[in-house]
């Protein structure tokens, strides 16, 4: 057997996968793919910078080639390819990407249209003047370091920082398993905000004096006791001083909301815009729309392409002429309208429909401590104060071991001067250097660094001049000292030092914010895009949901066999039909007793035929919901109620002001018990009655008053009690004196006066609403009717039909009803809405289109 085969030890292939894995993970995220919390850089960005700090390439020196660059990072710092340093290298010099360049560049290092940079053997570069300032005082043990890939130098851990870079320039990485896209801020800002955190919550009620920072004081007046913020106070306040991220290129944000969440939670999405503003041509015959500034991160030259493309497929009208005017005086892009378009219409269109305007979605994850943690605004800048203390401590303390030492050397010199003709006598008599270093250790008492310091003094430091010189540093250097001492006792003073530096960095590199910040004007943007029409808007049993303009609809005599209204996919089913304006807003209720917010205009409008688009795309249901009701609100007030019925006959009454702020993922809005489903969602202004109908044809009608407000967890109440292997199909919620319209599933129909149904208190057995045979079929839909509406009623097969409402005959409670629609085959009635009834009726001749 092999000395290789005896060290050979068996291991669990899945435990040692899963040990490798990890180790590779945490690898990529610690060492390559996430910022430090404390200087805001990834390892490659720190040795790039490192690597120049060590060649001298100080922002007042000399260019030098990027290669030499390049060559000095990967032989001692970061041992991998060349293009990927040199990538790092150049983002650092890009002022398209970076807030606050690091590396000024030389040549040709890209642009915002995606144009590559210059290969390194062109391009120069050095350091900018904030580099350094991110690199100050890294020669007074400040950070950590550690030895490099090959042990033959040392790199630091992190730089001292005296600015928050991690705000300033952001961040953007993808790890193992998470992701970190941190925007840019405005440097002045962040600044500002770090201040108020120091002055108003670490240091009392204002800032000390700068005579007590500089020492001279030793007993600083006390301060006056400082307000006790919260932390919702304390970001508060940080988001009026930082309201909100700054980008290099420019731009607009629009809306607040996302701002305020990634500041408060550290996760957000904003939308950013572009900059624009539109002219009249010289000609005075049309406009034209100028964009000055793009959103982040957006290559220009895609832009352009992909408003030409649109353009060419006529999904953008309006638009004459698209020109690229930008030189190197800025931006100029120039979108000419043809003659009689309305530029503001326009331009919402192409906010719409290009990057002009896109998301920008915000994660501020960055290692802390060695680990990956997302962090908001208040917790960047609180650690980043922490780390600044750590800083300016280890830098009074390396300051005071040199002034101690010197100090030290300083007083045995001036022992040795106090003592001149002593000390000569006993160097003369030694017999060697050895002798006279431990004589005068001896004698005089000093330490062997003393007595080493007097053997090496010149002869020319025994003058009257050098003396005075000897004792006046000696004094400044004692001065020193207590200083030093002073601030590492008092916490207010360190913390003083460290707002100066803030305060310097601000004044030297602050600038006035790119980006601005502007209200949310979307909704009322795109309203203005739409007209405002009523639309049909259809769900199948998939979960596919589409509209579809009524007058696509003409009416039809009652019994006609209607017309295609949806492409259906196999074994698909229509089972809802509902009808709104296409401005208004619409909570969507699952049958899970959940509710969601969807605008009409966002559901496709795909023509008549069309399948429609999954309700997974516009709203975030969870797996396995359907859609149970769609209800059209204007204004969530407290006057009125949400009405929910349940296929077991559960009943609930809930306020609708609490349906005021549904969260993305929704929200509770009633409980359900297992295999229980809601049915149907209606709302009420609290004096109506409740009409419930089953499928095998029985009712019940109660006053609303019998049904108490609950919150929106609860569970409800019976409604009425249901014989074995019935259900409800319908809820309503009606008025005194109202028609019911009854529709079972072979196409019959009949109109029942309201008051044909007796009131009785909730949770009874009902009476009976239709006779239900095998000619007509179960019951499928119940709703409350006038003589101005018209009915939509969609068959499984996708057929929809529009009829008037008092073309059906009213006739009395236990009766089968009349034939409404001639159905095909096995097609079945699923569904039925009502429409406003329209000015003119068309009747055909019942023939399917």
């Amino acid at each position: 057997m092999s000395q290789t085969e005896q060290n050979r030890t068996p291991v669990n292939i899945e435990d040692e996968m899963k040990r490798s894995y990890l180790d590779y993970a945490m690898s990529v995220i610690i060492g390559r793919a996430l910022p430090d919390v404390r200087d805001g850089l990834k390892p490659a960005h720190r040795r790039v910078l490192y690597a120049m700090s060590q060649m001298g390439l100080a922002s007042n020196r000399a260019y030098r080639k990027c290669a030499k660059v390049i060559g000095e990072v990967i032989g001692n710092y970061h041992p991998h390819g060349d293009q990927p340093a040199y990538d790092t290298l150049v983002r650092l010099a890009q002022d398209f990407n970076m807030r606050k360049t690091l590396v000024d560049g030389q040549g040709n290092f890209g642009s915002v249209d995606g144009d590559p940079p210059a290969a390194y053997r062109y391009t120069e570069a050095r350091l900018e003047a904030l580099a350094e300032s991110l690199m100050q005082d890294l020669d007074k043990d400040t950070v950590d370091y550690v030895p490099n890939f090959d042990e033959t130098t040392t790199e630091p851990t992190v730089f001292p920082a005296t600015y928050p870079n991690l705000l300033v320039n952001g961040s953007t990485g993808i790890a193992v398993g998470m992701a970190t896209n941190i925007p840019p801020h405005n440097l002045g800002e962040v600044i500002d905000g770090v201040i108020w955190i120091i002055e108003n919550t670490l240091m009392g009620s204002g800032a000390t004096s700068a005579t007590s920072a500089s020492g001279d004081d030793s007993n600083p007046k006390p301060q006056a006791p400082s307000p006790v913020y919260t932390r919702e106070q304390k970001l508060k306040e940080l988001i009026r001083i930082i309201p909100g991220p700054d980008f290099p290129t420019g731009g607009s944000i629009v809306g607040k909301r996302g701002i305020h969440e990634a500041f408060l939670t550290g996760r957000g999405s904003i939308q950013v815009r572009a900059k624009t503003e539109i002219e009249t041509t010289k000609k005075g015959d049309r406009q034209q729309i100028i964009v000055h500034e793009i959103p982040y991160q957006l290559n220009k030259t895609r832009l352009l392409e992909r408003i030409a493309e649109l353009v060419r497929d006529k999904s953008l009208e309006g638009i004459s002429d698209l020109r690229d005017e930008s030189d190197r005086d800025g931006m100029r892009i120039v979108i000419e309208l043809k003659r009689g378009e309305i530029g503001e219409v326009v331009l919402n269109n192409l906010y719409k429909q290009t990057q002009l305007q896109q998301s920008f979605g915000i994660i501020t994850l960055a290692i802390v401590a060695g680990r990956p943690k997302v962090l908001n605004l208040l917790e960047v800048i609180e650690l980043f104060i922490d780390f600044r203390r750590e800083v300016v401590r280890r830098r009074i303390e390396f300051e005071l071991r040199k002034a101690e030492a010197r100090a030290h050397i300083l007083d045995g010199l001036k022992i040795a001067l106090d003592h001149l003709d002593a000390v000569i006598k006993l160097i003369r008599g030694s017999k060697n250097p050895p002798e006279a270093k431990a004589g005068l250790v001896t004698q005089f008492a000093l330490s062997e660094i003393q007595a080493q310091a007097i053997l090496d003094m010149q002869l020319q430091r025994l003058t009257g001049l050098e003396r005075d010189k000897i004792l006046g540093e000696l004094a400044e250097l004692m001065a020193l000292v207590a200083k030093l001492k002073n601030i590492l006792a008092n916490q207010p003073l360190l913390l003083q030092i460290i707002l100066d530096e803030l305060r310097a960095v601000k004044a030297k590199f602050a600038d006035p914010r790119r980006t601005m910040l502007i209200e949310d004007e979307s909704e009322i943007s795109m309203m203005d895009l739409i007209a405002d029409e009523d639309v049909a808007i259809s769900v199948t049993d998939t979960g596919y949901i589409k509209r579809t303009p009524i007058t696509t609809y003409r009416t039809q005599n009652r019994g006609g066999k209607g017309r295609i209204g949806m492409r259906k996919r196999d074994e698909d089913v229509v089972n809802h039909l509902f009808v709104a304006s296409t401005h208004s807003f619409l909570v969507v209720f699952s049958d899970r007793g959940r509710a969601y917010w969807l605008k009409v205009y966002e559901i496709p409008d795909v023509g008549a035929d069309g399948k429609g688009k999954s309700v997974a795309n516009l709203v975030q249901m969870e797996a396995g919901e359907k859609i149970a009701a769609m209800l059209a609100i204007k204004e969530f007030d407290d006057t009125h109620f949400i009405v929910m019925g349940t296929r077991k006959g559960t009943i609930k009454k809930t306020e609708l002001s609490a349906f005021s702020n549904p969260r993305a993922g929704g929200i509770i809005a009633m409980g359900i018990d297992e295999g229980d489903a809601v049915i149907d969602v209606q709302m009420s202004d609290g004096t109506s009655e409740i009409f419930i109908g089953t499928k095998a044809g029985k009712a019940i009608r109660f006053g609303e008053g019998d049904v108490r407000g609950m919150g929106r967890t609860a569970y409800g109440v019976r409604g009425i009690q249901l014989r074995e292997g019935d259900e409800v199909v319908a809820m309503q919620v009606a008025k005194a004196g109202g028609t019911l319209l009854t529709v079972t599933e072979k196409g019959y129909a009949k109109n029942t006066l309201l008051d044909e149904y007796r009131v009785t208190g909730r949770g009874g057995l009902g009476v009976k609403n239709v006779e239900v045979t095998e000619k007509n079929g179960p019951v499928v839909a119940i709703t409350q009717v006038h003589d101005n509406e018209e009915l939509l009623v969609i068959t499984e097969q996708g057929k929809i039909l529009r009829t008037a409402a008092n073309e059906i005959r009213t006739i009395g409670r236990a009766t089968q009803g009349v034939r409404l629609m001639d159905l095909e085959g096995d097609d079945k009635i699923v569904s039925v809405a009502l429409v406003e009834k329209a000015e003119e009726m068309v009747p055909e001749s019942g023939e399917s289109e």
